[in-house]
C-alpha cells in the first residue's frame, strides 16, 4: 500500500529521527512509504491539524504519486481525522492507530489478541460518528422512523458490552499471573525482566542468555507476548527472564492500559534489564522514553541496570560501570557476538548471590579403645 507521511516540527525534540522512526513503523505495519511531507508550525490546527493550505499541498502530493494512504506522525483528533479523510478523499491514520494496527497484526497468544482488541474499541469507541443517517429516529416519517436507537448507539451500546467483557477475561490473566508470581517467591526464585524501547534487541539478548528462541527481528515490535525462561548463572540465585513488549515514545495510553498485565511482569520484577541500543543517535531520547513508562506502569522503584546493546554496532568495548557506591550500573554487551555476556552473567550473580551451603561441623565423638 502506497503511503504519504506527514510530520509536522513543533520544535521539540529531534524531529528528524521522529520522521525516520514514523517510516519504520509504516513498513512494519505494511505500507510503503513513497513521500514524506514535513512543515513546521507553533501548534496544531483546530480543524486539519495542519491547516486547510497544508492539507491541499497533501492532497496534490497524494494524487501525483498514487497514494492509497495518509500516515501522520501525530495524533489526531476524531474531527481532524474525518476532516482531513473528507478533504484528501483517502484514508488518513494517526500515529496511535498505526501503532494499534501493528499490534493487531503481530499478536499471537489469546492473551495478546485479548490486549490488542481492548485497546483498539477503545480507541474506536472515540471516533463513532453518525454515518449511519438512513436509520436515525429523528428523520421520522413512514418507513424511516428506525429501530428504537441510532445504529450509533447500537455500536456504542455492543462495544461498551464487548470492553467489559474482555476487561473480565483480562482481570482473571492478571489474577493468574500474580498467583504465579507469588508461587515464584515462596519458591525464592529472582524475577529480571527486559524492558526497552522497541527492536534495541531485547528478545536477542533473551535469546542468548537462556538459550531460547524466541522470535528476534531488526523490525519495530517484533515481539508483544511475554516469555518467560529460566536462566542459569553460576554463583547466583535461581533466576526466571522475562522478555517485555517494547516501548516507544507517545505508545498508546489504551495500548498501555490493556497492556497492564503484560507490563506487570515489570513491576513485580526483582531487577530490570534497561537494554538500549547503544548506536542509536537518539539513544537519550530513548531511555527518556522507556523510564516514562516505567513510571507509568508502577514500575519506578524496582531496580534498574542498563544494558548498553550493539556495542559493535557503536564501537565500543564490552564491560561494566559502577556507581559510586560501586554497584554495577551498566553493562555494554553485543546481543548478536556474545561480547560482554560473561560480564552481565556475573553482574547477575553479583545482585542475587546463591547463598553458601551449610557446612556442617565434625562431632566430638570419642576414640575407642582398641581393647
Amino acid at each position: 500500500m502506497r503511503a504519504a507521511l506527514v510530520g509536522i516540527d513543533f520544535g521539540a525534540g529531534d524531529f528528524t529521527a521522529s520522521v525516520e522512526e514514523l517510516s519504520l513503523l509504516a513498513r512494519s505495519a505494511g505500507a510503503e512509504p513513497i513521500t514524506t511531507i514535513t512543515a513546521r508550525r507553533s501548534s496544531p490546527d483546530a480543524a486539519y491539524f495542519v491547516g486547510s493550505g497544508k492539507a491541499d499541498e497533501i492532497g496534490q502530493a497524494c494524487l501525483a504519486e498514487k497514494i492509497e494512504i495518509v500516515i501522520f506522525n501525530h495524533a489526531l483528533s476524531p474531527a481532524q481525522q474525518r476532516n482531513l479523510e473528507k478533504r484528501l478523499n483517502l484514508r488518513v491514520l494517526d500515529r496511535t492507530s498505526l501503532i494499534l494496527d501493528i499490534f493487531a497484526q503481530r499478536a499471537r497468544s489469546a492473551e495478546g489478541k485479548l490486549q490488542v482488541e481492548l485497546a483498539q474499541l477503545n480507541h474506536m469507541a472515540t471516533r463513532l460518528v453518525g454515518g449511519w443517517t438512513h436509520l436515525e429516529r429523528q428523520k421520522g416519517g413512514i418507513g424511516l422512523r428506525g429501530p428504537g436507537e441510532t445504529q450509533l448507539e447500537t455500536d456504542r451500546r455492543l462495544i461498551t458490552q464487548r470492553v467489559k467483557l474482555l476487561r473480565e477475561r483480562l482481570r482473571r490473566v492478571a489474577r493468574s499471573r500474580a498467583t504465579q508470581n507469588r508461587a515464584r517467591r515462596r519458591a525464592a526464585v529472582r524475577t529480571v525482566a527486559l524492558v526497552g524501547y522497541t527492536n534495541a534487541g531485547k528478545s536477542t539478548l533473551f535469546n542468548r542468555l537462556t538459550a531460547a528462541k524466541v522470535y528476534a527481528a531488526n523490525q519495530l515490535f517484533a515481539t508483544l507476548d511475554t516469555t518467560l525462561r529460566r536462566v542459569h548463572v553460576q554463583g547466583a540465585e535461581n533466576i526466571v527472564l522475562s522478555d517485555t513488549v517494547g516501548f516507544i515514545r507517545d505508545l498508546p495510553h489504551d495500548l498501555v492500559a490493556a497492556f497492564r498485565a503484560t507490563l506487570a511482569e515489570a513491576a513485580d520484577a526483582d531487577l530490570l534489564l534497561h537494554v538500549i541500543d547503544a548506536s542509536a543517535p537518539n539513544r537519550d531520547e530513548q531511555i527518556d522514553a522507556v523510564d516514562a513508562l516505567i513510571d507509568e506502569i508502577g514500575a519506578g522503584e524496582v531496580p534498574q541496570i542498563r544494558i548498553y546493546n550493539k556495542s559493535d554496532l557503536a564501537a565500543t568495548a564490552a564491560g561494566v560501570e559502577r556507581d559510586p557506591c560501586g554497584t554495577i550500573s551498566s553493562v555494554r554487551v553485543s546481543a548478536v557476538t556474545g561480547a560482554g555476556i560473561a560480564e552481565l552473567r556475573a553482574a547477575l550473580a553479583e545482585r542475587f548471590p546463591a547463598s553458601p551451603l551449610p557446612v556442617s561441623e565434625p562431632t566430638d565423638t570419642p576414640a575407642r579403645s582398641g581393647f
